[in-house]
């Protein structure tokens, strides 16, 4: 029983240490080098992009042991056996994204920043503004009937 265990154990470990890898490579996609591009140089300008870095990572684990006692109802006596239970379990997924924001332009002593504006997020936040309206509305009415 107790090998057992330390097999569940060692595996739970190893699970573990394999999630701490990815946790460490997703957050080197958080590197400057990602946010900022290389310059790109014309005409005396140069340009640089930003972009948003999103990282997300979940993960989790399991363990079970026994033993359980439960009673043989087929049989007519009232023993009790001794049924062992083990159990483990792990599952994990994560996901990096990248977006630009603004372009950084240089110019001799000038530096501007222009935004980048993405139309489908400003489209899919209004929607949602719409949508709640649109609830808290349909509730206020049913509160009054």
């Amino acid at each position: 029983m107790e090998d057992k265990i330390k097999i569940l154990a060692d595996s739970n470990l190893e699970s573990s240490l394999q999630s701490l890898k990815v946790m460490e490579k997703l957050a080197e996609s958080a590197r400057p080098e990602a946010v900022f591009s290389e310059p790109v140089e014309k005409s005396g300008k140069k340009v640089i992009t930003a972009s948003e870095i999103s990282l997300g990572l979940g993960f989790g684990f399991g363990f079970g042991s026994g033993p359980h006692l439960r009673t043989n109802l087929e049989e007519s006596s009232n023993e009790l056996e001794e049924e062992t239970g083990m159990g483990s379990g792990g599952g994990g997924g994560g996901g990096a994204g990248a977006r630009p924001v603004a372009v950084i332009t240089l110019e001799g002593d000038q530096v501007t920043v222009q935004p980048i504006l993405d139309l489908t997020k400003i489209s899919l936040a209004f929607l949602t503004m719409l949508g709640s309206i649109f609830v808290l509305v349909s509730r206020m009415k049913q509160r009054k009937q």
